[in-house]
C-alpha cells in the first residue's frame, strides 16, 4: 500500500510516485507546484489518447445564498472566451482535432476536461488550461449565458424523473446547502451578478483549489512544464500557498424524514424513497456498493424482479448511493403509473426491511461481487475513467489505490459485512418525495 503524503503535505516543485505500474494501473504521479497547483497524472502505455482536466475543489454545496448557482454559471462562462481567444476558437480548436470536451459542476468539485488523441494533448493543455486560468468573464456573456442556463433549468423541470432528485434532496437536507440545486433557481440565477460571479471565480479558482489530472499517453513531466507556463501569472500571485486538504466533515448534518409531494399533471408517478447513507471515505463502502447492486442495480436485483418482473408495476425502478464527505443518501427511484404509486412503494418498503432483517444471499453476493468488479475494470479501460479515477482519489482520500487494490476490497468483503451495513442504513428513518397528479397533502 502507498504511504505517500496527501498533496497538502507535500513539498512545492516536487514529484512523488504514488503507484507503480502495476496491479491494473499505470504510473501514477504527483507534482506539487509553488503555489499550490497540483499536477496528477497515469501513463497508460499501449493507447493513443490522453485525457486531460482542470478541476476547482469547490462546488455548489460550498456556495453561499448570495452566490447560489455560480459554480455552474462559471462552468458556462469558462467556455465563453479568454484574454487571447473567442468562445468560437475555444471550440474550434477542440473540435479541430476531434476532441470529447466538455464540463460538469457537482455539489462538491466542477471539472473541465478534454480527451484527444495523444498528439494533440499538449493541445489540450493549453486551451482547458487557458479557459480556467484566463477567463474574461464577458458581461455580454454573462447575459446570453443567464438566458440559457434559466431554459436548461426550465428543461429540468419539465423532466420528473431528473425533477424528483432535486425534490427529495431539498426535504432531505433542508438545512444545508447540499439541499440546494447545482443550476440554481430561477431567482437565484436572475439575481446573480457578474461581479458575484467573478467573486466565485477569485476564490475557488486559485491554485491551492486547482487539481490537474490526466491519463493516457504521456509524459508526466512534460505535462507539468505545459501546466506550469500556462498557469505562471497565478503560481506568481499565490505564492506560498499549499494545495486545499481534502474535504472533511465539519460536523453532522441534519436530515430529515417524512413526505413530500409535488403536484404536477404527469403520465407517471415518479418516486424516491431514501435515507441517510455513509461518507464516502467510510470504511464500509464497499459493503454498501454491493448491498446497493443486490437490491437495485441491476435487473436480477431483488427491486427489479419484485416491482417490474413479477408484479409488472413499473418499467423503471433501481437503487443508487451518492456518498458526499460527511454524509450519503442511499435512494430508490421508480416511475409508475400514478394509480400504481402506493403498491410500488409498499413493495419497495418491504424488500428494504427483508433487507434490514436478513442481509442478502450468497447467491446475491458473489452477483453483486462480478458486477460491481466486472463495471469497474470495464470502466478503466477509458482515459476518461482513469482520470475521473484520479480525481476521485486526490479530491477525496488520503491515498491513491490501484484498480487490483479496488477489486480486493470488493472481495474481502462477506455477508456478515452487508447484513451490518443493511442493519443500519435500511432501519434509518426515511423520506419520501413524489411528483405526481396528486393532492400535495396526499398521503402514501
Amino acid at each position: 500500500m502507498s504511504s505517500v503524503p496527501i498533496a497538502a503535505e507535500q513539498e512545492p516543485d516536487t514529484t512523488l510516485t504514488l503507484l507503480e505500474p502495476e496491479g491494473g494501473s499505470g504510473l501514477v504521479r504527483r507534482t506539487v507546484l509553488p503555489g499550490g497547483l497540483r499536477v496528477v497524472t497515469e501513463d497508460v502505455p499501449g493507447g493513443r489518447s490522453a485525457a486531460f482536466g482542470i478541476s476547482a475543489t469547490t462546488g455548489s454545496r460550498d456556495e453561499d445564498g448570495r452566490h447560489a448557482g455560480s459554480a455552474h454559471f462559471l462552468e458556462h462562462l469558462l467556455f465563453k472566451g479568454t484574454r487571447t481567444r473567442s468562445a468560437l476558437e475555444i471550440s474550434s480548436l477542440l473540435d479541430g482535432v476531434g476532441a470529447d470536451h466538455n464540463a460538469y459542476t457537482t455539489k462538491e468539485h466542477t471539472c473541465y476536461y478534454a480527451k484527444v488523441l495523444d498528439r494533440d494533448l499538449p493541445l489540450a493543455v493549453d486551451v482547458v488550461g487557458d479557459m480556467v486560468a484566463n477567463s474574461v468573464l464577458d458581461e455580454g456573456e454573462v447575459e446570453t449565458e443567464r438566458g440559457v442556463i434559466l431554459e436548461e433549468i426550465a428543461m429540468y423541470e419539465d423532466e420528473p424523473a431528473d425533477l424528483v432528485d432535486d425534490v427529495f434532496a431539498a426535504h432531505f437536507f433542508a438545512d444545508s446547502p447540499l439541499g440546494r440545486p447545482i443550476l440554481g433557481t430561477g431567482e437565484t440565477i436572475r439575481a446573480l451578478s457578474r461581479d458575484r460571479i467573478m467573486e466565485q471565480y477569485r476564490d475557488a479558482y486559485v491554485p491551492g483549489e486547482l487539481v490537474v489530472t490526466a491519463a493516457g499517453s504521456l509524459d508526466h513531466d512534460g505535462v507539468v512544464e505545459l501546466v506550469r507556463e500556462m498557469f505562471a501569472e497565478k503560481l506568481a500571485a499565490a505564492g506560498d500557498a499549499r494545495p486545499a486538504r481534502p474535504r472533511t466533515a465539519d460536523g453532522r448534518v441534519a436530515v430529515y424524514d417524512g413526505t413530500v409531494v409535488v403536484s404536477r399533471e404527469t403520465e407517471q408517478a415518479h418516486i424516491i424513497l431514501g435515507s441517510e447513507g455513509l461518507p464516502r471515505t467510510d470504511e464500509r463502502w464497499h459493503a454498501l456498493r454491493l448491498l446497493n447492486a443486490a437490491l437495485g442495480g441491476g435487473m436480477s436485483s431483488r427491486l427489479f424482479q419484485e416491482v417490474r418482473e413479477k408484479r409488472g408495476l413499473a418499467y423503471s425502478v433501481h437503487a443508487y448511493h451518492i456518498g458526499y464527505a460527511d454524509t450519503g443518501l442511499f435512494q430508490v427511484y421508480a416511475g409508475c403509473l400514478p394509480e400504481k404509486a402506493d403498491e410500488v412503494i409498499g413493495v419497495c418498503r418491504d424488500e428494504l426491511a427483508k433487507a434490514a432483517a436478513n442481509g442478502i444471499t450468497a447467491e446475491e453476493l458473489a452477483r453483486a461481487k462480478g458486477q460491481i468488479q466486472g463495471a469497474w475494470v470495464l470502466a478503466n479501460e477509458s482515459t476518461n475513467a482513469r482520470m475521473g479515477r484520479l480525481l476521485g482519489h486526490e479530491l477525496n482520500h488520503p491515498r491513491h489505490m490501484s484498480v487490483d487494490e479496488d477489486l480486493a476490497l470488493f472481495d474481502a468483503v462477506t455477508e456478515a459485512d452487508v447484513a451490518e451495513v443493511a442493519a443500519e442504513l435500511l432501519a434509518r428513518p426515511r423520506a419520501l418525495a413524489v411528483i405526481g397528479p396528486y393532492d400535495e397533502n396526499r398521503a402514501f
